[in-house]
């Protein structure tokens, strides 16, 4: 049968979701986890690979398994063999047609930062630390510009493996916390390498004055990477939902 496992990870000591020699992954703790559990070594597919740093409060994975154990405890089973920083919230069957990364149709995540010109332990590994002259004001004027159809090809970093770098933006909001505390949230139909990341970090730079926001069309017409903001840290990005058809 085909598994849909919806998992949550926090992503700080981990080198990413994908599979790399002689690096500790989230992939290949699942697969090993999912291995000590079932006996089987079984491939996993993501609905995308998140970077080194990067946290996911809902990445949505399937494998192929021919365990007699139902598909709604395998959660249980599975969860036993994962470290405390990674736990599978919701196992179940799905179709042998079903690709956790070819059906999604929509993407959501959260960049998170606070503006502080000291450290706060106890943000610091969900959130990014931002100089304390960010204006929050400021930023949101940059916001809108995003959101539809558009070409990319300036938010992404190099070493994109796509055909197109056309995607839609669904809905973008910056969020005031409270306490010098801000959330993006982006909820698009797929992201770029980075893209989040950069867009995170232009936003940034308008709330420190460095970019004009009015500038934000010209600069995602220009597809020139080097006119965008800088790539923002790792840290402060999570993966919030999938959805599929």
């Amino acid at each position: 049968m085909r598994v849909l496992l919806t998992i949550q990870y926090l992503g700080t000591r981990f080198h990413g979701w994908q599979k790399q020699p002689g690096k500790v992954t989230i992939q290949q703790t699942l697969e090993d986890a999912i291995f000590k559990a079932l006996g089987e070594e079984c491939q996993t597919f993501a609905s995308g690979r998140t970077d080194a740093g990067v946290h996911a409060w809902g990445q949505c994975v399937h494998f192929d398994t021919s365990t007699k154990i139902k598909a709604e405890s395998l959660a249980y089973a599975i969860n036993r063999f994962l470290p405390t920083d990674i736990s599978i919230l919701k196992s179940q069957e799905v179709s042998p047609e079903f690709n956790a990364r070819f059906d999604v149709v929509k993407k959501c995540y959260e960049y998170s930062f606070y503006a502080s010109n000291i450290s706060l332990p106890l943000l610091d590994a969900q959130f990014a630390r931002v100089r304390p002259d960010f204006d929050y004001t400021k930023a949101t004027k940059a916001v809108k510009h995003f959101l539809g159809e558009h070409d990319f090809e300036g938010f992404c970093s190099a070493g994109k493996q796509t055909k197109t770098t056309v995607r839609t933006i669904y809905n973008i909001e910056l969020q005031d916390l409270g306490d010098n505390k801000y959330k993006l949230v982006v909820c698009g139909n797929g992201f770029l390498y980075n893209m989040v990341r950069i867009i995170a970090g232009t936003i940034i730079e308008v709330g420190y004055g460095r970019i004009d926001p009015n500038k934000i069309p010209e600069i995602i017409n220009s597809k020139n990477r080097s006119r965008a903001g800088k790539t923002a840290q790792a840290c402060g990005l999570a993966l919030k939902k999938v959805e599929y058809k």
